[in-house]
């Protein structure tokens, strides 16, 4: 059960409305990348995590999405004062009498800066930046704890590098602020899931089949150049913890398909040959 709290985790504050921003502010409400996208990811996972442990705290950072999710929002709907979506019906009671004064110019600007906002009015719409709506496809699970939890560090570190873009996008000081906070806690869910991943034991590689020894610590080498082969990695004798690599080319120890086999020409009957029976 959820219930509502309307006191905020960070106070939004937005100095000036700015439709064009609110438009490539969408990306973290309703994109692939974004607050909703994460919630549910991770409340797919908590829900059939069956250690106590990763379960609340799946559970637990999928809550703080939602408030995320509702932090972005309102800096949204903030950003859209003023929008064309929001003074749609004033746009249209004025609309001759403006353009009548030689004012067209407002709603021509209008008409090409207001995207998906113009849809939605003063409320954000669950799309990406470019207006792709949202899609369950961008909610990447496969239901074994060290992918998914590899999966969710990734996730965090992908919001991060777009808040990190949309900070640099804004000189709107309270803008700045939210998403700085929002961009450190992706920081810190990142941490989160890399303790729990570091806390399963043997956790690599992922699922219960280890793989096949022979090739597991085989590095193909495919560059033709000599001089390249390699650099930085350990291919002898690894130090304690490394991984060690044997130095391969791709068709050391395989072997050319057989020639296949040519299939037996079709005869056709002469002229006037009787079927055999049968």
């Amino acid at each position: 059960m959820f219930l509502h709290n309307q006191k905020m985790m960070f106070t939004v504050r937005v100095d000036q409305p700015n439709a064009q921003f609110a438009k490539m502010l969408l990306e973290q409400f309703g994109g692939p990348n974004g607050e909703l996208a994460a919630a549910l990811r991770y409340f797919g996972q908590g829900w059939a995590e069956p250690d106590g442990k990763r379960r609340d705290m799946l559970l637990d950072i999928a809550t703080e999405e939602l408030s995320h999710l509702e932090m972005v929002g309102q800096t949204l709907v903030q950003l859209l004062k003023s929008s064309p979506g929001a003074e749609v019906d004033e746009i249209e009671s004025g609309y001759l009498g403006q353009l009548l004064d030689g004012k067209h110019e407002k709603f021509i600007e209008a008409s090409l800066n207001s995207g998906q906002n113009l849809l939605g009015g003063a409320g954000p719409r669950l799309t990406d930046s470019m207006g792709n709506p949202f899609t369950a496809n961008w909610v990447d699970t496969i239901g074994e704890p060290t992918a998914d939890l590899r999966s969710d560090i990734a996730a965090e570190a992908r919001a991060k590098l777009v808040y990190e873009r949309l900070i640099k996008y804004t000189n709107d000081a309270g803008c700045r602020e939210t998403l700085g906070f929002l961009m450190t806690r992706e920081i810190a869910h990142q941490k989160m899931f890399e303790a729990a991943l570091d806390a399963i034991m043997q956790n690599f590689p992922p699922g219960r089949m280890a793989g096949d020894a022979k090739i597991a610590h085989v590095y193909f080498d495919d560059s033709e150049s000599p001089a390249q082969q390699c650099e930085g990695f350990e291919l002898a004798t690894p130090a304690p913890g490394g991984w060690g690599f044997d130095l391969r080319k791709p068709a050391d120890g395989g072997a050319q398909p057989p020639p296949l086999k040519p299939r037996p020409k079709l005869q056709s009957r002469k002229n006037g040959a009787a079927k055999s029976p049968g």
